[in-house]
């Protein structure tokens, strides 16, 4: 390369990376400041066909800074579905669909909803020839696996970035009846 080729090629570059820097472009790491102060302190409350889902969640929580904790001043995030969903299409070659469904929300300690019920799915896909029948075992775990670490990536990314929507709270006054006496037929 010429000398002024490689200046512009080192100018092209600074340019692209300063106006990525100014429209506020960066990296995502592992910034413990990224984890909003109210869900620093989680406590994990799964199903009992999910600890696969736990194990990988734990970690992906507290890459972001969250500490998972049973004290009492830890919040609850709690599975409430965790739906795996195997589907297989026949035909020349059999095509299976993998689906992993889960639904979450964050609570108090006392059980109270902080956030709505937040459900996420993820989807893989493979084909296999029925000649080979070792292969899909191998796939099926294989991404199983990688599906488990999408969903629990969503999640904790989701809690990290605050994205949950708060929970409705109810705040309608209960009405009073203001007839005391009830008519009955004998």
């Amino acid at each position: 390369m010429h000398l002024a080729q490689r200046l512009a090629a080192v100018v092209l570059t600074l340019g692209l990376s300063a106006g990525l820097a100014g429209c506020d472009f960066h990296l995502k790491g592992t910034n413990t400041s990224a984890t909003p102060l109210v869900y620093d302190k989680i406590q994990l409350v799964v199903p009992r066909e999910a600890e696969n889902l736990e194990r990988i969640l734990s970690t992906h929580l507290s890459s972001t800074g969250v500490q998972l904790s049973n004290s009492n001043d830890a919040y609850v995030l709690r599975i409430l579905d965790y739906k795996p969903v195997r589907q297989e299409l026949r035909g020349t070659l059999i095509e299976v669909i993998l689906r992993l469904s889960v639904t979450f929300q964050i609570e108090d300690r006392e059980g109270n909803p902080i956030t709505q019920p937040r459900t996420l799915t993820g989807t893989r896909s493979y084909q296999y020839n029925i000649a080979t029948v070792n292969s899909d075992d191998q796939q099926y775990v294989y991404l199983s696996k990688i599906l488990i670490d999408d969903v629990a990536q969503q999640i904790s990314r989701q809690i990290a970035a605050n994205r949950l929507p708060k929970a409705q709270v109810n705040t309608q006054a209960p009405t009073q009846n203001n007839s005391s006496v009830t008519l009955r037929n004998p």
